[in-house]
């Protein structure tokens, strides 16, 4: 592979943006912070990006041990890429970007693409506790593993099993909660989150 390309300078941030500040790299973490994720899911979910640079980027990542490729047993037989630990370590990064980011939003353009995981992280923020909470926008449901330290950190589709808490909200409020607007808590004192479940999660909610 062609050598990496270097700010050449003696500090910390320029060596960690010589390895993640290209881009696309971080958006990529923030999908394989789901999992293990195959090429074509992560094209898919990754509007805007080329075969060719997408690609590109894996390798990269894989050279500078932020991710690994492996090939699913049968039935499955696919190949996969997926987080090492020194990848799962730059959540704090992502969250701290897009805590810094949320004035950035502001209203959704025409061109923006939207995925309903992408709303995950934000709503991890905003979550108190530990367990499995599934989140129904209008643009999908998915699910979150709030307060997991190894695994996935969210996924598509309804819980793996019963949820400790349901929440199902409109892309609006979400949106809110997102930028910062709103705590979650107040969505759903104000009637725009309704929640449901037994778990901690759901009971802290409705508090």
């Amino acid at each position: 592979m062609p050598p990496r390309r270097s700010y050449d300078q003696y500090c910390s941030a320029a060596r960690a943006l010589d390895v993640v500040g290209d881009r696309w790299t971080l958006l990529i973490v923030r999908e394989l912070l789901a999992g293990p994720r195959r090429y074509t899911d992560l094209h898919a979910d990754l509007p805007g990006v080329s075969t060719d640079v997408l690609a590109s980027r894996l390798k990269d990542m894989e050279r500078d041990g932020l991710a690994t490729r492996r090939r699913l047993p049968p039935p499955g037989a696919a190949h996969v890429y997926e987080l090492t630990p020194r990848g799962r370590r730059l959540l704090p990064v992502l969250q701290a970007l897009g805590a810094w980011g949320q004035d950035e939003l502001g209203e959704r353009r025409p061109t923006d693409a939207v995925r309903a995981h992408w709303f995950a992280l934000p709503l991890l923020r905003a979550l108190d506790g530990r367990g499995l909470v599934e989140v129904s926008l209008e643009e999908g449901t998915f699910h979150l593993f709030a307060g997991a330290e190894d695994g996935p950190l969210y996924g598509d589709g309804p819980a793996p099993g019963e949820p400790d808490a349901r929440l199902v909200l409109d892309t609006g409020a979400c949106t809110a909660v997102a930028r910062g607007e709103l705590s979650l808590a107040e969505a759903v004192r104000d009637g725009r989150v309704t929640v449901t479940g037994d778990g901690p999660i759901a009971k802290g909610l409705t508090a």
